[in-house]
């Protein structure tokens, strides 16, 4: 019984052990001068950039949405009441392309309205009343901007959508 506990994991080390070593040397097609899982095309050049910074300040937000905003840090701007919010997420642009379908395809079972936008490759814009969604994906990366539950937004029938847009025309794309 205990030869039996001893000779599995000696055995499996005899597995994995082999696999282990061939793998150190072969990149996968990614070059590890330049990250982990960024792919490299023949050429060496750098097929996907890595996720852009956060394109605003809280100063840039508060001038965009027309009240004062918070930096809660990793792109995130409140009111500083715990109630208005807008939320930027960035990503790669392959990042961005692999999921841009199944966020479309969410936006239309969450919010009233979903448009696609001229920005980018590809963009939608998405608005119900009281919360609004935009999704870019561009060469530069790829921008998810929320906004939500701002009073002075939701009071006009447009004010979620004219926001977002201002939003989307501010970002580096």
């Amino acid at each position: 019984m205990t030869v039996r506990r001893l000779l599995v994991p000696v055995l499996c080390s005899f597995l994995f052990v082999p696999l282990v070593a061939c793998g150190a040397e072969d990149t996968g097609g990614t070059d590890p001068a330049t990250g982990a899982g960024v792919e490299v095309n023949a050429g060496g050049d750098v097929a996907d950039a890595p996720a852009p910074p956060c394109p605003f300040t809280a100063t840039r937000v508060s001038e965009i949405v027309g009240q004062a905003m918070v930096d809660q840090g990793n792109c995130s701007f409140g009111d500083g009441k715990g109630v208005a919010q807008l939320t930027v997420t960035t990503a790669s642009r392959l990042a961005g392309g692999s999921t841009y379908d199944y966020q479309r395809n969410q936006a239309t079972k969450v919010y009233r309205e979903v448009t696609d936008v001229d920005k980018g490759e590809k963009a939608y814009l998405a608005v119900k009343d009281i919360e609004a969604e935009a999704v870019v994906v561009s060469g530069t990366g790829s921008y998810t901007v929320i906004l939500s539950s701002f009073e002075r937004l939701g009071a006009s029938p447009d004010g979620y959508e004219r926001t977002l847009r201002e939003l989307l025309d501010a970002l580096p794309l």
